[in-house]
């Protein structure tokens, strides 16, 4: 029989073993299915950063009063409360993180290609003031006018490298530009934060104070 899946594990043992999940779902799925939907919203969301993305593109969920969730309420709460197959949200929730996946480089990923012959455009999409503080050598602000400018068929094909402070919101970003054109766009995993870690350790990490 299969077995539970500890919570710091299930994401590692659904890319391993589920991989392309099939519609009538598996032994092994049901009990990762069992897993996820008595998790809260927030831990879920610290497992499947896109989930938000996820729930409300293909779902509705999460985009107004009506069908808004709180995060201590479960997954299984909020699929009873919105009247859905708690397989198919779950089979949503996956694929859209793998696909998040599969827009990240690594910091060493990045680096290579920088200092490889390959043509790169570097674009931090932080804040100006954050920009202006510390950023990545060789990389450009991205403003309106710089974004409007990169959607030309001659960019298509470019290698276009988004990254902001933590490697979350770039994602949205990235899954936008290649809506529109721009396929070779990826983003930077863990933002500028992991670059400071892993690649420059002269540029300082900081934190954002949100009132």
């Amino acid at each position: 029989m299969a077995e539970l899946v500890d919570a710091a594990d299930l994401k590692s043992v659904v890319f391993g073993r589920a991989g392309s999940i099939p519609a009538g779902g598996t032994a092994d799925f049901f009990y990762m299915s069992k897993e996820l939907l008595d998790k809260p919203m927030s831990e879920l969301r610290e497992l499947f950063p896109s989930m938000k993305r996820a729930l409300f593109s293909s779902f509705h969920i999460g985009g107004c009063q009506s069908c808004s969730y709180s995060d201590d309420e479960s997954l299984q709460l909020v699929c009873e409360k919105n009247e859905l197959n708690p397989d198919d949200v779950i089979k949503e929730i996956i694929e859209s993180d793998k696909r998040d996946q599969e827009m990240m480089l690594s910091p060493r990923e990045v680096n290579e290609l920088i200092n490889s012959d390959k043509p790169v455009l570097l674009l931090d999409s932080r804040t100006r003031e954050e920009y202006e503080a510390l950023k990545i050598e060789g990389a450009q602000f991205l403003t309106q006018e710089l974004q409007n400018s990169l959607f030309t068929p001659e960019n298509y094909e470019k290698t276009i490298i988004l990254y902001d402070h933590t490697g979350q919101t770039a994602l949205d970003t990235c899954s936008w530009f290649q809506g529109h054109g721009l396929k070779g766009t990826r983003i930077l995993k863990g933002g500028i934060d992991l670059w400071s870690q892993e690649i420059d350790s002269d540029l300082p990490r900081y934190r954002l104070e949100i009132d």
